[in-house]
């Protein structure tokens, strides 16, 4: 695993400092030219960081081994978190705050990440995609106690287990203690649509 991640930024260096900071976790097999276009949009002013996964894998690249779809190696996804961590505590001084963006397996990232440290972030955005569940994340109730979440899905979307949805789902409704948005997208599967970054965008700029 590279010391630090591959990051793709929506902004030179020198229009970054003091601006919202929204992290990209792309899918599995993709990599960080998924979200290249992400900040376009946002909100004006927020800079995406868009982040490469550290696993090369179809082509692509992933964010941990996994036991299954939606199913983190505990040890493989710890080292990623630990990584991403760090490098987070490098540029999160350089923005007025920090929000979380994950799809489908960065969507598993990015909870990793949240369940982690749950006060650092000021909300998050999870799309098509399950909590890492038995990866070793602390899941006691009210965890994310008052953290604003937006987590949405495709009606039509299989991709993902249909039990660690209803699990994460549950959960983030009855026991996080997040304050929760939550968006169902009628006749979508995988992917992220235009409806949906709309809402993203409403909801972003609600928070920042």
């Amino acid at each position: 695993m590279p010391a630090s991640p591959t990051v793709l930024w929506s902004a030179e260096p020198g229009e970054r400092d003091g601006t919202p900071l929204v992290v990209a976790l792309h899918g599995r097999g993709a990599d960080e030219t998924s979200f290249a276009g992400l900040h376009q949009h946002l909100p004006e002013g927020v800079t995406v960081a868009s982040v490469r996964a550290p696993i090369s894998e179809g082509g692509g690249y992933a964010w941990f081994a996994n036991r299954g779809i939606g199913r983190p190696v505990a040890e493989s996804i710890a080292g990623t978190a630990a990584q991403l961590t760090r490098w987070l505590d490098e540029v999160q001084p350089h923005h007025s705050s920090v929000s979380l963006f994950g799809f489908s397996g960065g969507t598993a990232m990015a909870g990793g990440l949240l369940l982690l440290g749950p006060d650092r972030y000021a909300s998050a955005v999870l799309l098509a995609g399950t909590l890492p569940w038995e990866a070793g994340f602390p899941t006691e109730p009210g965890r994310l106690d008052g953290v604003r979440i937006l987590y949405g899905r495709g009606e039509l979307d299989q991709v993902i287990p249909a039990d660690l949805i209803e699990r994460t789902v549950s959960w983030l409704r009855d026991e996080s203690g997040a304050d929760l948005t939550e968006r169902l997208y009628p006749g979508v599967g995988h992917g992220i649509t235009a409806e949906e970054l709309a809402d993203v965008r409403a909801f972003l700029a609600s928070v920042l």
